[in-house]
């Protein structure tokens, strides 16, 4: 994850107001204050640190940004949702338990490392689960890390409150005191799948089929609309990137990591005034030059990932020669309309995928990454445009389907619906059994190695 720091900014108003608004009379907040020095947060980073959860300020303006659902003045903060429905919902687990449950933490069961810390696969007892156990991804706060308690409260209160089928579930928490100081841990249910990441840029993985793909990017633009539009308060997840997109064992898409996330505006304004912190190549140019965060700085965010998904190119890539370095830079060399267009194409899908789809796909990329916010689509657009795309997922001749897989005297004719159906099941099920060899391969290549270093050495 690549972090830098950047210009000062006024925002420390702003930060001082958030800091005074935080709830901390929550369970998860129980053993530690959720407050955390402004000293900690001086200068503007780019990182995946998070301010605190609290009630969104900004600078005056005469137009008014309201959320879909509820009314701007009975709408309840997240916190206070959490305080009502949140709290309730959530276990709560002793850290010897979680230590027992990932094996003291082995590095055999770590599934992955961030900002926050490390997350390791473990099985824990569920009331009604089953009698050997739940399998679940538990994540540890590191407390040397870019991110702190409040971070970890901030995703406690929204993931305690949010729930659709697109966003990763939050099972539990932990916040206990040990003798090496505060323990912070969070449990979640576990993906089988893990990132839209590891299978887009990771050559390692089989490569993710174009039909697969664009299921994900509706499924991750399903649930920013349910953020933006379907909570009494609207929310900014500003964090979108292709590492947070979690995949279960049938590809469903659903966003994980919310320690960044923020309440939208308040009525009467049109924008949150706050320290600019995201990923590099992922964050609005907008939002990075005024701090001033909008639902669309999301939609920018959603337009970069779906030209990562085009592309199978990482946005910024400094191993790619100077001129491709960045990904936004590149693709506007082949525009959707030119015949060069299909250069930009991911290689590995060897021509497997519509034509039509991917000029749709970019053509709506190109929407989301306007340069003036105003004119980006709400996600409510970016949803019904990618299920448009979805009816030409199929493949077509001009994608470049081979010719030799029909018979050569059999008379052409449109896919059924149960054909496309049959023909994404055989392909989700040969990606399925060639991810599971080469995890299997990996577990030996970890097995052999433990036990050369376990050998005895000969003098």
């Amino acid at each position: 994850m690549l972090c830098f720091r950047c210009f000062r900014s006024n925002t420390e108003k702003v930060e001082g107001e958030e800091k005074r608004r935080e709830v901390s009379a929550s369970p998860a907040a129980a053993s530690v204050p959720s407050t955390i020095s402004t000293g900690e947060r001086s200068n503007l980073t780019f990182s995946t640190a998070s301010s605190a959860v609290g009630t969104s300020v900004s600078e005056g303006s005469s137009a008014v940004v309201r959320p879909a659902s509820g009314s701007v003045s009975s709408a309840r903060s997240i916190p206070e949702q959490y305080e009502e429905r949140g709290a309730n919902s959530l276990r709560r687990f002793g850290f010897r338990e979680l230590r027992a449950a990932t094996s003291d933490f082995s590095r055999l069961l770590k599934l992955g490392e961030g900002g926050f810390g490390s997350v390791y696969k473990g099985v824990v007892r569920l009331p009604g689960g089953p009698a050997v156990g739940t399998v679940v991804a538990i994540k540890k706060l590191n407390p040397n890390g870019h991110q702190g308690h409040k971070q970890w409260l901030a995703e406690v209160h929204f993931l305690g409150v949010v729930e659709h089928p697109n966003l990763v579930k939050l099972i539990g928490y932990c916040a206990d005191q040990s003798k090496r100081g505060p323990q912070r841990l969070l449990v979640y249910e576990f993906m089988a799948n893990k990132t839209l990441d590891d299978h887009l840029f990771n050559k390692a993985y089989p490569v993710l089929p174009w039909d697969i793909r664009l299921e994900v990017a509706l499924g991750a633009a399903e649930g920013l609309l349910y953020l933006h539009e379907g909570l009494e308060v609207q929310v900014i997840y500003r964090d979108f990137k292709a590492s947070n997109i979690l995949l279960d064992e049938e590809f469903r898409a659903k966003l994980s990591d919310f320690g960044l996330a923020r309440e939208g505006p308040s009525a009467g304004h049109t924008h949150v005034s706050t320290a600019v912190m995201g990923t590099l190549g992922y964050a609005a140019p907008d939002y990075v030059e005024t701090g001033h965060l909008t639902t669309k700085s999301d939609v920018w965010s959603f337009g970069v990932v779906l030209y990562e998904i085009l592309t199978g190119r990482r946005s910024m890539d400094r191993k790619r020669p100077k001129n491709e370095q960045k990904l936004l830079e590149w693709v506007r060399l082949y525009p959707a309309e030119s015949k060069q267009f299909s250069k930009i194409i991911d290689t590995r899908l060897e021509g497997h995928y519509s034509k039509q789809g991917t000029r749709k796909i970019a053509k709506l990329a190109n929407s989301c990454l306007a340069k003036h916010r105003r004119d980006r689509p709400a996600m409510r657009e970016v949803v019904e445009s990618l299920k448009q795309v979805m009816q030409h997922k199929e493949l077509d001749a001009d994608g470049g389907a081979s010719a030799e897989s029909s018979p050569p005297n059999e008379v052409s004719r449109k896919p059924t619906t149960e054909d496309v159906a049959v023909a994404s099941a055989r392909r989700r099920m040969l990606h399925l059994a060639a991810l599971g060899e080469n995890a299997n391969s990996i577990a030996r290549r970890r097995f052999m190695l433990m036990r050369a270093a376990a050998a005895p050495t000969l003098s």
